[in-house]
């Protein structure tokens, strides 16, 4: 396993990192969860990713059920929380949601609960929230790592903007900014880590968390004939997600990376994971998984790395042709 300093950070996570969003408590149990973080973390894995709001506070329930059963010593991995849109669902009152302090400060002692752990590793804010100031959320998070309860935190979905405004607060008030974001990133979607974040890589530095590298699934090619029982694209409450990926250009695109990577001998998914990580800006890749048999196979993307040279990255933009303009 490789590991990269999140950020300026001196905090290091593993290159490839283990997310529970869609899989734990909606399509794996117990027992299957634990193989498959048992399997990450035998294979160097040591950063966990979660949230309030997956499977409704659930996941983290079964996370933190596992971490406690395995008994892995606490400074070997690293956890994560993020809040914003709370886990109760449509039962969600004023105050239960958001980045407000009372929200924050409140979520990440439910997080803990959950987790049944000491503290939180990294603090997300899982996305900007327009109603509350940003003094009050940089203080809010300033305020919980001076308790002890949280490491490090960071943001999830921000702009470039928003992110900035949080270390000129942070800055201005003497505070801790944030340390590392979320972005989704994969080959179809680049903008932001590509073009939004570029000028705060330089300035002030930003560890990235990225999440859905194979695009909710559709990376890997499962879906080049139809959508499988039991899958991403098949789950109740997902066809946001469906429509969002599932359209004949993309389905001609991943057909095309299909025949390359068959040419270098890796999967699709393999492949599409190892761009990812060539990206010298991006800290970990999240995987998501709920068989072994699959996480095996994504492993595989850091020995694919070298395959991707310059030649076939080259082939890989002339198939995708969607290449952000840096600002």
């Amino acid at each position: 396993m490789e590991y990269r300093r999140l950020g300026k950070s001196g905090l290091q996570v593993s290159a490839l990192s283990f997310g529970s969003w869609v899989s734990f408590d909606k399509q794996i149990n117990d027992k299957q969860a634990e193989d498959i973080m048992s399997l990450a973390y035998d294979s160097g894995i040591n950063f966990f990713d979660n949230a309030e709001v997956y499977a409704l506070g659930e996941s983290e329930r079964m996370m933190g059920r596992i971490l406690k059963k395995k008994k892995w010593d606490r400074t070997s991995y690293v956890v994560s929380s993020k809040a914003y849109f709370g886990h109760r669902g449509k039962e969600n009152k004023p105050n239960q949601t958001g980045n407000s302090r009372k929200h924050l400060l409140e979520a990440c002692d439910e997080a803990l609960q959950r987790f049944q752990l000491d503290y939180l590793d990294l603090f997300f804010c899982h996305r900007a929230d327009k109603n509350t100031p940003i003094e009050e959320t940089v203080w809010a998070m300033n305020h919980l790592i001076q308790q002890g309860k949280i490491m490090y935190w960071g943001t999830s979905e921000w702009t470039g903007v928003e992110i900035m405004e949080a270390h000129r607060v942070a800055q201005a008030y003497r505070l801790i900014g944030p340390t590392m974001e979320q972005p989704q990133y994969n080959l179809f979607e680049r903008t932001k880590v590509e073009s939004d974040y570029s000028e705060i890589f330089k300035n002030v530095g930003l560890g990235t968390t990225i999440w859905s590298p194979l695009a909710s699934g559709l990376l890997s090619g499962k879906y080049n004939e139809g959508i499988p029982k039991g899958s991403r694209f098949a789950l109740a409450g997902f066809d946001w997600l469906k429509e969002r990926w599932m359209t004949d250009e993309n389905l001609k695109k991943v057909k095309k990376l299909a025949d390359l990577s068959k040419k270098l001998g890796i999967s699709t998914a393999v492949m599409s994971i190892a761009w990812c990580l060539k990206n010298p800006n991006v800290s970990t890749v999240i995987l998501g998984a709920t068989k072994k048999t699959q996480l095996q196979e994504n492993l595989k993307a850091l020995d694919a790395v070298p395959l991707l040279t310059d030649e076939v990255m080259e082939k890989i933009e002339k198939i995708m042709n969607n290449k952000p303009a840096i600002l």
